[in-house]
């Protein structure tokens, strides 16, 4: 990742995203993935407290994560980019278990991250998806209108 002008919590938002995206497709422990992670020479400049969270807690509860993202896919979850999935859960995490960050963050900060990430247009399908799940996990958000 090239250095520029980001916050620590992006940093912290993309380092998960490539963490889930290296224990996706490497049969590495999660404890080594974050390792490696943590030795990029730009990782001093995002927020550990945030990337520790995201990924452990993402490998904690994929299949939670999944069970609440799928019904809202167009397409077969294999059928999904390794990138697109990885900031599906992740933002999924944040918006389950992060309830004092404002769902609009959370979407454009996963947007932010697919398109430096994804594909072309990658960012517009998890966009979509990320707007359908936040009304159904956050029904009550004071934001919502």
């Amino acid at each position: 990742m090239k250095p520029k002008n980001r916050t620590p919590r992006r940093r912290a938002r993309e380092f998960a995203v490539q963490a889930l995206y290296q224990a996706a497709l490497n049969q590495l422990p999660d404890a080594e993935v974050a390792k490696n992670i943590r030795e990029n020479e730009y990782f001093a400049k995002a927020d550990n407290e945030l990337f520790t969270a995201i990924f452990f807690g993402v490998q904690a509860k994929r299949r939670e994560l999944m069970q609440i993202i799928r019904p809202l896919l167009d397409r077969d979850e294999k059928d999904l980019s390794p990138i697109e999935c990885a900031v599906l859960l992740a933002a999924a995490f944040e918006l389950r278990e992060m309830p004092e960050t404002p769902y609009p963050v959370i979407i454009n900060e996963a947007i932010e991250v697919t398109k430096t990430f994804g594909g072309i247009d990658g960012h517009k399908f998890v966009n979509g998806i990320l707007d359908k799940l936040a009304a159904e996990l956050r029904p009550n958000d004071p934001k919502r209108a």
